[in-house]
């Protein structure tokens, strides 16, 4: 098979820096850092802020609106009535504000998805919009973003970066539904008495505002009858936390735009987000992406969801049949049920069906490993995307020495939990060039796209930097062992 990789390496660029909150481990700490401040004269608070502002000024985005919100996160620690001077103000933020280098250490693990403005674009081109895992310190992960033109001779060309990186504004008064609220609940384990209370209170649709208040009243009222009722008022936040949205500036470019993790549930970070340009029955697209959020301990499938691009909603994957990584959702509805392929028992592909897109209940096995290559494990590597002969799934195995390599394989149009197709070799394995980095020998991709007659896939080098290949979609059919 005729596969061609392109001379594109996307690297880790440890200059592109964000600001995240600094908060010393105890209060203690804190105090003492805002007293030393508020000892200084008024000049030497102006001198010290120029000096900051001299030496990190150029290196971001409106500074000051992010140090005045890290003064609000702790200014009831600020013990005097006396008013503070703006710069006094920025100061204390400015002590607890810290440069995070967010792709220092890897950029891998790409999704590519058709952007959704295509004005500009030569005819025979197409613009796309490459997300990425980015690592940085304390192995924390992140979603990047970088955007592109693919022309009708299979060139390839990245757009250079945005200087900036922007943080996004969480919005923290989106509303829940309370009758999917108790269903998670209960799936979690968190149905009782105390969460009865709090859930009798609380309307059909609720605020996090409206939520925080309601647990602080059952707190204060019911802490003698219920002994543990901070522990479950803080779950019940947590799972609350975990469903929110995040709104980018419109004048900023998509390489400006990192989802960094902003939950409990995310803390450790967000891992491998497969999007997926979803066409819904009344034609209108949505674009979704499923990935995995880490807390140190546990994972938490979650959903991703986009109309532009600016504006995200983040929301929980919920139901028996979410567990483990390796989500990947059909990008339209099949039988007027939404569609999604998954890994529950860290071996074999299985694939589910819901007429819910939060919910799912029941899954099927659809794959297992049955070659070399893929012996130890396998699992999706992206959203199916639609051809004239079926659907096209890209998919992982790992064999001998934790080899990663890449596969193919193709599910009837019609009925998808029918395989009619599967490649008996790796269509893309790591070569000399490409098996050292982060975790070495492995090759993956977090979805791929069909552009004229080939199939472009973006893949990760051993876990640090990413790629790009090409394989011509007829041979890739032609190589699939019949079923």
């Amino acid at each position: 098979m005729n596969l061609i990789r392109k001379d594109i390496i996307l690297r880790p660029d440890p200059k592109r820096v964000l600001f995240r909150p600094f908060i010393p481990k105890t209060r203690k700490q804190i105090l003492k850092i805002i007293a030393r401040i508020l000892k200084m004269s008024e000049d030497e608070v102006n001198r010290k802020y120029d000096e900051i502002i001299s030496e990190f000024g150029k290196r971001h985005n409106k500074v000051d609106n992010y140090f005045l919100k890290q003064f609000e996160s702790v200014k009831e620690l600020v013990f005097t009535d006396e008013p503070l001077s703006l710069k006094r103000k920025l100061l204390i933020g400015a002590y607890f504000t810290l440069e995070y280098s967010f792709e220092s250490s890897a950029l891998f693990n790409p999704s590519i998805i058709w952007h959704p403005d295509q004005s500009g674009v030569p005819e025979g081109s197409k613009r796309f919009i490459l997300s990425l895992r980015a690592i940085g310190e304390g192995h924390i992960s992140s979603i990047t973003f970088r955007s592109g033109i693919v022309n009708k001779n299979d060139e390839i060309k990245i757009d250079p970066p945005a200087k900036f990186v922007t943080y996004a504004d969480i919005i923290p008064d989106s509303f829940y539904q309370k009758d999917l609220f108790i269903r998670k609940l209960k799936e979690l384990g968190l149905q009782n008495d105390f969460s009865k209370r709090v859930l009798d209170e609380l309307k059909d649709n609720f605020t996090m505002n409206e939520l925080k208040e309601i647990l602080r009243q059952t707190v204060k009222f019911y802490s003698f009858t219920f002994p543990n009722a901070e522990i479950i008022a803080s779950k019940i936040l947590n799972l609350a936390k975990s469903n929110y949205e995040i709104e980018f500036a419109r004048n900023t470019d998509i390489s400006e735009r990192v989802i960094f993790p902003a939950t409990p549930n995310e803390i450790n970070g967000i891992e491998d987000a497969r999007f997926c340009e979803f066409r819904d029955d009344d034609g209108s697209i949505t674009y979704y992406a499923t990935y995995t959020a880490y807390d140190g301990e546990v994972v938490f499938p979650q959903l991703l969801e986009t109309k532009d691009f600016y504006h995200f909603k983040i929301n929980t994957l919920n139901g028996p049949a979410i567990q483990n990584k390796g989500m990947a959702l059909f990008p339209r509805k099949i039988n007027g049920q939404y569609a999604m392929l998954s890994r529950q028992d860290g071996e074999n592909i299985y694939i589910m069906f819901s007429d819910m897109i939060h919910f799912w209940y029941h899954k099927k096995l659809l794959l297992r490993p049955t070659y070399h290559w893929e012996f130890v494990q396998i699992g999706n590597s992206g959203s199916p995307i639609e051809t004239e002969y079926g659907w096209l799934v890209l998919y992982h195995g790992v064999g001998a020495m934790r080899k990663y390599s890449l596969g193919a394989f193709l599910l009837d149009k019609n009925d998808p939990t029918k395989v009619i197709g599967r490649t008996k070799e790796p269509i893309l394995t790591a070569n000399e060039n490409e098996r050292e980095g982060y975790v070495p020998n492995v090759i993956y991709t977090c979805g791929g796209q069909v552009f004229g007659e080939n199939l472009i896939i973006p893949y990760a080098m051993s876990d640090y930097a990413s790629s790009f290949a090409i394989v011509p979609l007829k041979e890739l059919i032609k190589e699939m062992m019949p079923i």
